[in-house]
Order: structure tokens, then sequence, then C-alpha cells
């Protein structure tokens, strides 16, 4: 059964996880369990050396599946665990990881570039949160690894993206290039890597991990407790529905 993505291992010890579920590469719950096992998988495997994370399509990756919340919204525990699962199999994966993000970068997907080792981006991608406007929370912690606190704040309360250029002004970003030459600037970034001591390389990632500021899981778990709460509330499904809808959502208590 295909869950949205597919793997290849080239010589190099370079493998490829392609995020590929049309329209947006919005995984459902399901979707979610089995990117991160396969991500766990592909970093214990020894021929593997750097793990490259990308999309086809029209954009990196939308996030969670939301037709599939409106439908059955009980999947909620389902896929904050799946997210979870997701971002930690990259930030703790053994190997470095590499995202290349093109298009949009929204929600999961944030939360996928910011467990990342390295980000590159091509010069149409955008990054943005719109877990408000959806009735959620999350994704603050991953964007907070990427951007300022304040530019996070700015994006989160108001939903508005930030562009490629503006990401590589903040740091957050390697490099910025064409689309076409998006998957070539990650593999040659890769390359470089792959060609040092695994071991040392291996080594290296968990002892950058081990000196980061505050824990990154526990973090998102917080968080996700607040997109517990925030499901609980009237509104929350009611972003969802008109999301669906495709029109304006109508708050209680506004006119």
């Amino acid at each position: 059964m295909s869950h949205g993505f597919h793997t290849t291992l080239n010589d190099d010890g370079i493998a490829e996880i392609v995020i590929d579920r049309p329209p947006v590469n919005a995984l459902d719950d399901a979707g979610w369990h089995a990117l991160a096992d396969e991500i766990e998988r592909v970093g214990r495997d020894a021929a593997t050396h750097v793990i490259v994370l990308r999309g086809e399509g029209r954009g990196f990756c939308a996030g969670v599946d939301i037709k599939q919340l409106d439908r059955e919204p009980e999947r909620i525990v389902s896929v904050n665990a799946g997210n979870y699962r997701s971002f930690e199999a990259v930030h703790r994966n053994p190997v470095p990881v590499i995202v290349a993000v093109h298009g949009f970068v929204l929600g999961g997907g944030i939360g996928l570039a910011g467990a990342a080792d390295i980000v590159v981006a091509s010069d149409c991608a955008t990054f943005g949160v719109p877990e408000v406007d959806r009735g959620a929370m999350g994704g603050g912690a991953h964007l907070q690894r990427l951007f300022p606190v304040q530019k996070v704040r700015a994006m989160y309360f108001t939903g508005a993206p930030i562009t490629a250029a503006e990401g590589y002004r903040l740091g957050a970003i390697e490099c910025v290039v064409p689309r076409e030459q998006l998957r070539e600037a990650a593999l040659a970034l890769a390359r470089t890597i792959a060609a040092k001591s695994p071991d040392m390389i291996r080594l290296a990632k968990e002892s950058l991990n081990g000196i980061e500021d505050g824990n990154l899981e526990d973090k998102y778990r917080w968080e996700q407790g607040f997109t517990l709460q925030a499901y609980m509330s009237k509104d929350s499904a009611e972003t969802r529905r008109a999301f669906v809808e495709k029109r304006d959502a109508q708050f209680s208590g506004k006119s």
C-alpha cells in the first residue's frame, strides 16, 4: 500500500525519501506513521550515510490531511502521534537529514524542515504556519529552530508566510536555488557529507543534538497538548469545515 512517498538509495550512500501525494502532499494519519517508520528504517541501515527528504508536485508538504480530520475528528490523536514520530525520526536520526523544499512548506512540512540538520530551498519556497486558521496548534517549536522568536510569533499569530529569500537572510536556509536545481543542490551537499567517515558523521550528529538548547521533542509535546485542547472547541471544528467548504470561517461571538 502506498502512503504517498517513495525511497531510493544510491551508490554514494545517499537515501532519497520523496513525498508524492497529490494534490498538496498532505498526509493522513497512516501516512505520517508510515513516513516515520521509513525515516527510522533508512537511518538504521548501515549503507545509508545521508538522507535527503524532498517532495514532488506543487509544494514540499502541506502538513496533515485536513479533509480526513473533518470527516474523522477522532483521528487527531493518531495524527498527533504520527507527526511527533516523523519529526523525531528526522531530528534523532543517526545520520544527517537534508530537507529540500519548494513551493509551500506548511504545518507538518514546517515540522520536517525544522527537525532537519540542513535545509535547502528553491526560490519559490514559502514557509507558513496556518495552524490558528485551521483550529490547531503545533509547529512553533520546530519553526523556532529555524527562525527568531519574534518572527515565529508574528508568523504564528498572523498566518502570514515568509519567502525562501527571507529565510536565507534569517540564517535558516543553507542555499536558495532555482526550482530545477533544487534536487542537485541537495544531492551535491549530501555527497560532500557522504564522502566522509560514516562513523565520524554519526558521532557528530549525536554530539550536536546533545548540545542543543532544550529538548525539541519535549517542546513539541507541550504544544500538542494545546492542539487537543483546541480541537475540543467549536471554533476548531468550524475552521476545518470552512476549509473543506472553501469559505470564510464564522466564529462564535463574532458577527
